[in-house]
């Protein structure tokens, strides 16, 4: 029987619930989110055949670097998912060139896992430092456009500074550690932006212009991916894989340390999943993470559900790390409280590409598979499933 709290519709199979965009469930209290996964799940299988398809992907990959220093690139920020990313390229005898984005808000346990992780592999590192005064005016024209989403300028960052050092180093193939079994698949409403949105943020609630920062067009990344033949892939899609697993080996192996939460290792982005997005837009990302580790068998449903009864942030820390965030980006409180009881926005309030990545992602899958070579289920899909409700 689905579950009812306060008339919220929880999913039966997670804990998605009926606060989450474009949701809706089918008679027997099973949500579309749940049904979109499990067709992931069945899609990448993990066990043998999932062994077998990585390595094919790890002969390609080999063959293409074959007399080449780097085979692939890795992006690593001293987290979970990254540092044993790191690992799984030497345990396949790859050759990663190691990408540290440093946006000003790296905490000192992940720089120190990061030096850990790739001075113990002998793993080459580069850390690509974004001008600071200008990341400090990007974020905080985001927190003023009362953005949910206000990290999106860093994701945005950081794939980037992938493709361009891939570029340049002639490598064709980029790993990316994100795990859909661990982390689900977040909802547009919440997530969306593009490098036409970001101009257009930055232009009206900044204060400086766009120099050094590095963001990529679609036109960009169509040219890098097609024509340069640069493709993404995500190695946790055919490999085992659990997060609490995989951080007590790193822990034992290398001396890595725990950072407090999902995506803590940057101080900016633990601002913003723990108290920005649900305090302000009532937003909580661990529906949709702790859903997906329910169907993956990490946890059980129940265990899920009392998580989500307690607060997302420490309630000890949070003013010290409230007050570092507006000190750091030189908003005053006084701005601040206005900000959080102004009107919310989302990605469609502002000018964006959506619409014509929508369409181009629609008519040209096949050619955008050459530059990512997975199955695209969810991330331009909000019309879809309001088509299928209605």
């Amino acid at each position: 029987m689905t579950d009812r709290i306060n008339n919220i519709q929880i999913c039966s199979r997670g804990v998605w619930d009926s606060t989450v965009p474009g949701i809706f469930f089918d008679d027997n209290g099973v949500s579309n989110y749940a049904h979109m996964l499990e067709d992931l799940i069945q899609e990448y299988p993990r066990g043998e055949k999932g062994k077998n398809d990585w390595a094919k992907i790890v002969d390609k990959v080999k063959q293409k670097g074959k007399n080449k220093k780097y085979d692939c690139i890795i992006g690593i920020s001293g987290g979970t998912d990254s540092s044993y990313l790191l690992h799984l390229a030497k345990e396949y005898n790859l050759k990663p060139l190691a990408v540290n984005l440093d946006n000003g808000w790296n905490s000192e346990i992940s720089v120190k896992n990061i030096k850990k992780l790739t001075s113990d592999l002998n793993i080459d590192l580069e850390t690509y430092v974004i001008d600071y005064e200008e990341m400090k005016d990007i974020l905080r024209s985001y927190i003023r456009a009362s953005f949910p989403w206000i990290d999106v300028p860093t994701d945005m960052a950081i794939q980037a500074v992938l493709y361009k050092i891939a570029s340049r180093e002639k490598i064709k193939y980029i790993f990316n550690g994100a795990d859909f079994r661990s982390e689900g698949k977040q909802p547009v409403e919440w997530t969306y932006s593009d490098s036409r949105q970001l101009k257009y943020i930055f232009k009206t609630f900044g204060s400086g212009k766009l120099k050094t920062f590095p963001y990529l067009t679609f036109t960009k990344l169509f040219y890098l991916g097609f024509v340069k033949r640069i493709k993404v892939y995500r190695p946790f899609y055919y490999l085992e894989y659990q997060k609490k697993n995989a951080q007590a080996f790193l822990s034992q192996q290398y001396g890595w340390e725990y950072y407090g939460g999902h995506h803590h290792e940057n101080v900016f982005t633990k601002f913003a999943i723990s108290y920005w997005l649900p305090k302000k837009f009532n937003i909580d990302k661990r529906l949709i993470t702790l859903s997906a580790q329910i169907l993956s068998g990490e946890i059980n449903r129940t265990e899920a559900l009392n998580m989500l009864f307690t607060q997302s942030y420490d309630s000890n820390t949070i003013v010290r790390d409230i007050n570092y965030v507006l000190k750091k980006l030189n908003i005053k409180e006084s701005e601040f409280e206005k900000i959080m009881l102004s009107e919310n926005k989302y990605y469609f309030n502002y000018p964006s590409n959506y619409k014509i990545r929508t369409l181009i992602i629609k008519f040209l899958k096949p050619f955008i598979k050459l530059i990512v070579p997975i199955k695209l289920p969810v991330f331009f899909e909000m019309e879809s499933r309001k088509q299928k409700k209605s």
